[in-house]
């Protein structure tokens, strides 16, 4: 047979996939971003540290994020970036924030506010009455980019009056989205839902958008957080934890879950997200369905 003939190239091809892998495997092998041993290191190393779970479903977001990022850092090998995130604290938070979906909006689920406002505020003010008690704390844990804790400060304005007081921390695991939340300025674009009436009382106009006032800013304390941690807080009245735990496991999800548990006074209310719930979770949390939102509540 002559070299120069189709059926010779044709016989090499065919000997050369029985004898070895395709040249095409290597091609593959040397452009692949993250080998399978690389994915598992990472996502360990970010569940072990935020109960984020990455699995070869979501593989491809975990990729990306992580392009970026060594991109943004100028760093070309990811074995390198992991020995650097492994030994920097700083650049770790850096990272974790990358790879975190942040997707919020101002009265996101209008349901859960109704039932605030129309239920748990009407209990908490009965249950406090008796024991001389005029302030509600609340955690917005997760609060992205600031929606959340300032409609939520924004519907206590509303429906609370002196004497009755209201204290908001809001935490996040994102330094980026809670250096947004604390400049408090939104595009035009992101105000939709907002009440025309909200939006002159509670917003200052500004080229582009609109800008928290420094009276409502003033009613919610930012600060850094990661959940897999005790955030320390204690004797609170409410939390509000939205499209959050869906991001962990059944084990990741129970430890958050117990802990906000501890964090909460007895006769308080937790608020997870539309596609959220404890159903077969091992937690004291009870189960309340209102006319306007399901939710949770402790009851001692």
């Amino acid at each position: 047979m002559k070299i120069g003939t189709p059926f010779f190239w044709l016989f090499w091809l065919i000997t050369i996939d029985r004898r070895s892998p395709s040249p095409y495997y290597y091609i593959m092998a040397e452009t692949a971003f993250l080998t399978d041993a690389d994915f598992e290191q990472y996502r360990s190393l970010i569940y072990n540290e935020s109960g984020i779970t990455f699995t070869p479903t979501n593989r491809s977001i975990l990729e990306s994020r992580l392009k970026e990022r060594l991109r943004e850092k100028g760093i070309a090998s990811v074995k390198d970036y992991f020995v650097t995130i492994t030994g920097d604290k700083e650049e770790l938070k850096g990272f974790l924030d990358s790879i975190t979906t942040n997707l919020t909006r101002f009265f996101r689920n209008q349901a859960h506010f109704d039932a605030l406002e129309n239920h748990v505020i009407p209990e908490l003010k009965k249950i406090k009455q008796g024991k001389g008690d005029t302030t509600i704390k609340i955690w917005s844990a997760g609060c992205s980019t600031g929606e959340e804790p300032y409609t939520i400060a924004m519907l206590m304005s509303e429906i609370l009056t002196a004497p009755w007081k209201v204290e908001i921390l809001a935490s996040d695991i994102s330094l980026q989205c809670l250096m947004i939340a604390k400049e408090g300025f939104y595009a035009d674009s992101k105000m939709a839902g907002v009440p025309d009436n909200y939006l002159k009382k509670y917003f200052d106009k500004m080229e582009g958008g609109y800008k928290i006032n420094a009276d409502l800013k003033s009613k919610i304390r930012f600060d850094y957080h990661n959940l897999r941690n005790d955030s320390g807080q204690r004797n609170l009245d409410i939390i509000f934890c939205r499209n959050v735990i869906i991001y962990f496991d059944e084990v990741a999800q129970a430890a958050v879950i117990n802990r906000f548990y501890n964090a909460l006074a007895p006769k308080s209310f937790l608020f997870i997200g539309h596609s959220e719930s404890l159903f077969g979770m091992d937690t004291k949390f009870e189960f309340i369905k209102t006319q306007w939102a399901t939710l949770y509540g402790k009851s001692a």
